[in-house]
């Protein structure tokens, strides 16, 4: 089905447009990849948007790429410096599209789109101020992630990596002052008015240190009363540049980087990262390591949504919760320790496979856990989440409709409590997970913050299932593969062979050189699609390494749902969301 309906808007935009304004680049994204004039743009995004009745109906992602030092040219068109992708999803018809626009470096524009994807608005800030390309007509377009007296464009290819690059920095009285007057709040640079049809509005600055904000975060409220006029959402503040790095690291050293990403999901942010190189090198993973790879996610999972679900519950004023959820947390998190060696960022999937094989009495930890958790679930439903004042907190606040979510790009149990089946895990499976029995929670037709909250319980109910699965039918078999680009030749042998010590030295010190293509892989993270589109150019490093994450798609959607509604709905609304602002800024 994804296929064929894949193949009918390819051949729809070929049929309006003439196929000769498009040119196919063929890589490993398991979708068709067209490049575009950007004189045609607006109409082809138009085209796309209206398909079917609006059938890519989600932007996934926006994003660019500094062309300039690419050397394998054979996948790109003539004439080009820079490039613009543009990334649809169909939920309906479970398939994808990328467009992609080739730019000069002297005529870095291109129109904005913001009017018809609602959430290309945050995108294409970022991308501004990351390449320097202009998106005309767009309505904010000011810094999102780095601050207002940022110089220069840090995802160029001629701007430095690592702060022993630039010159010495020497932070003076003048400097401070500057830095200092781009954080003073202006209402009219936010687009937000002091008074309007008579009424005089408050201005509220929440976070970006606040502990209802999960993070540093902000969010400028404008007021009247308690009733939320409008709001702005403020990033940035946790950003580190994850994608820059990627183009310093070898494939293999920046597997810890990925963990850091979400720093909740753990191992879950590895899974997209090296089945996106395993498609670039041509990559078999054996069936253990596959089932491995699916234990210590799910463990994740859990983990994760056990934080939410305790923390949702303390901003709605318990606190019993948290204290007794962080027990069962720690029981996880010491049995990740004795497979993985690690707790919160393990950095433990490996290119081909994981780094080592389970140990002897991990089915033993796991066998306790699975008999302590529903029990545990059970209580906190009883306790808690049944609990009068959480549910007249929660019930009906903050509740979106199907249309609202695929226009923000919402995904996960998000996307799922408006009544939406669509999880990875099930739609496009990775990792063997096609092999496993479980069900997928949906909500109605409506998304608010309780069914957020109940979805994400039921989501471990099954998360149980799949481990129980995982304990019953662990393969046997190796847990890594032997191909060459993923381990390197026996140790043993390097004393004897001048081939073997040449292959396994360059394979430890530089690492493993990536055959020049482009690959995608999305994964079902705990908080809702998390994806990786590698492009490589036959290096030891990656070219350009861009990181899709959910929460940043999901913060942008705030003001579109809290709007009119009171500052304790907003608190609730930041907790029903499950997010880290790791997983926003990266």
């Amino acid at each position: 089905m994804k296929n064929i309906s894949t193949c009918s808007i390819v051949s729809s935009l070929f049929q309006h447009f003439g196929k000769e304004n498009f040119f196919s680049q063929k890589t490993y994204l398991d979708c068709p990849v067209l490049w575009i004039d950007r004189s045609l743009l607006l109409k082809v995004i138009q085209y796309i948007y209206d398909f079917k009745n609006n059938t890519y109906s989600i932007l996934f992602d926006l994003h660019g790429t500094d062309e300039r030092l690419r050397k394998n040219r054979i996948f790109l068109p003539e004439n080009i410096d820079f490039s613009v992708f543009y990334h649809f999803l169909s939920i309906y018809d479970n398939s994808d599209l990328m467009i992609k626009v080739a730019l000069l470096k002297d005529h870095l524009k291109l129109p904005t789109i913001s009017s018809i994807f609602l959430n290309a608005n945050w995108y294409e800030r970022e991308t501004w101020e990351m390449f320097g390309i202009t998106f005309t007509n767009h309505p904010h377009l000011t810094n999102l992630l780095m601050p207002g007296n940022w110089v220069g464009h840090p995802l160029r290819k001629d701007y430095p990596s690592r702060a022993t690059e630039f010159d010495s920095f020497f932070f003076n009285k003048q400097k401070e002052e500057l830095a200092m007057e781009n954080l003073n709040f202006k209402p009219e640079s936010w687009g937000l008015k002091e008074s309007q049809d008579g009424l005089d509005y408050m201005f509220l600055n929440l976070g970006p240190n606040h502990p209802s904000s999960h993070g540093a975060f902000r969010i400028i409220l404008q007021l009247y009363g308690e009733e939320i006029i409008n709001c702005v959402p403020d990033i940035g503040y946790h950003h580190r540049g994850a994608e820059k790095i990627a183009e310093r690291q070898s494939w293999h050293s920046y597997i810890p980087y990925t963990n850091r990403i979400e720093y909740l999901g753990g191992c879950i942010n590895e899974m997209p990262y090296v089945l996106a190189v395993e498609k670039l090198a041509g990559i078999t993973v054996p069936s253990k390591a596959e089932v491995i790879r699916i234990l210590l996610s799910e463990l994740f999972r859990i983990n994760s949504h056990l934080l939410f679900i305790s923390t949702f519950i303390q901003d709605t004023g318990s606190m019993s919760t948290v204290f007794l959820a962080f027990t069962d947390r720690q029981i996880i998190y010491d049995l990740i320790e004795e497979i993985t060696g690690a707790r919160m960022h393990p950095a433990w999937f490996r290119i081909g496979g994981v780094a080592k094989d389970l140990p002897k009495n991990w089915s033993i930890l796991l066998k306790k856990f699975l008999k302590w958790l529903p029990k545990r679930l059970n209580f906190y439903i009883n306790v808690a989440l049944k609990n009068s004042i959480l549910i007249s907190r929660s019930k009906g606040v903050a509740s979106y409709n199907r249309k609202n979510a695929l226009s923000w790009g919402v995904t996960g149990a998000g996307l799922r409590a408006t009544g939406i089946n669509f999880d990875i895990r099930k739609w496009r499976p990775y990792s063997g997970y096609q092999n496993f029995d479980f069900d997928i929670p949906i909500g109605d037709n409506y998304s608010d913050a309780y069914t957020r909250v109940l979805l994400k319980v039921e989501e471990i109910r099954q998360s149980l299932r799949i481990l129980q699965q995982c304990l019953k039918n662990m393969p046997s078999g190796p847990f890594k593969s032997d191909h060459p680009l993923s381990t390197p030749p026996n140790k043993s042998n390097t004393m004897q062979h001048i081939e073997t010590l040449i292959t396994h030295f360059l394979q430890v010190s530089w690492g493993p050189v990536i055959p020049a293509n482009e690959s995608f892989q999305m994964v079902e993270a705990s908080k809702g699609v998390n994806s990786y589109y590698l492009i490589s150019d036959g290096s030891t490093m990656s070219y350009r390494t861009r990181i899709r994450t959910p929460s940043f798609a999901h913060l942008q959607q705030i003001p579109a749902v809290i709007n009119g509604s009171l500052i304790s709905d907003l608190i609730v609304y930041l907790g029903s969301i499950d997010f880290v602002m790791s997983d926003v800024d990266r």
